[in-house]
């Protein structure tokens, strides 16, 4: 089951992701937290959001404005370094709180309620219309790398920012799209290289068995989700699919902030 149901949600978020403003990351990285923990979780998105990234790449990277993704991605890594870092100590310490309902305990760990409340804040800020509306001068793009590096590394949430802060930076649509794709490997690339020293020096039996087969499938999807999109979809808002991804988000939100998921 969590094998169809990852690879689902990859290759419909990854189909619209090039313009509609939905991250695969944001829909991704909760998926993956309902069967695997939470760093594992953020450590498999990466890998699948850098392998669709690659493929993004080959179709669009030649139309990004290198000028604006050295000013925008170098920020952006040293952030990502940061939030990946920093991810890694809120996987070591220890439990919250523990409670019991009906028989079965519960546990709130500390970077569970951290994901947690930024999948609510993340899920809320790319629904609304205001948001949708909402960009920065492009002198703030150092900031924009920084805010994006840093919540990428953390939790995967990159994206929301990427778009407000380049959205401005005098780039046609093409240009916007494979600056965006070229800025979202880069970081992906960096978080990758702390999640990867984080699990070795933790151990690779951490790691659940089937991670690799399932990262094989929902990478695959996210491929051809990308490939449809790129040649079928012109501009994708889907508003009332965007609410109830939303919801559901919200949802997995609050049960990772509970400790029920």
């Amino acid at each position: 089951m969590d094998y169809l149901i990852i690879s689902v949600v990859a290759f419909v978020v990854s189909g619209v992701t090039l313009f509609s403003g939905f991250g695969l990351g944001t829909v991704l990285m909760p998926t993956f937290a309902l069967f695997f923990a939470v760093p594992v979780a953020v450590a498999a998105t990466a890998v699948v959001h850098l392998a669709n990234n690659c493929f993004k790449l080959v179709l669009v990277g030649r139309q990004a404005d290198w000028p604006v993704v050295r000013r925008f991605s170098v920020p952006a890594a040293i952030a990502a370094l940061a939030g990946a870092s920093l991810l890694s100590v809120f996987a070591r310490m220890p439990a919250l709180a523990t409670y019991h309902v009906g028989g079965r305990q519960f546990e709130v760990t500390t970077v569970k309620a951290v994901i947690g409340a930024l999948i609510i804040v993340f899920a809320g800020i790319e629904a609304t219309r205001r948001f949708e509306r909402l960009s920065f001068p492009a002198r703030y793009l150092v900031l924009g790398g920084i805010l994006s590096g840093f919540f990428g590394g953390l939790s995967g949430n990159q994206g929301a920012f990427r778009s407000a802060f380049l959205v401005k930076a005098g780039l046609d649509k093409q240009a916007f799209v494979g600056t965006g794709v070229v800025s979202a490997v880069i970081v992906d690339t960096v978080r990758l290289l702390v999640y990867g020293v984080s699990f070795f020096t933790r151990g690779f039996g951490d790691l659940p068995g089937e991670i690799l087969g399932v990262i094989v499938a929902a990478t695959g999807s996210a491929f051809l989700g990308a490939y449809v999109g790129a040649r079928v979809l012109e501009q994708v808002t889907l508003r009332i699919v965007r609410i109830a991804v939303t919801a559901m988000l919200i949802l997995v939100g609050v049960g990772l902030l509970t400790g029920s998921v």
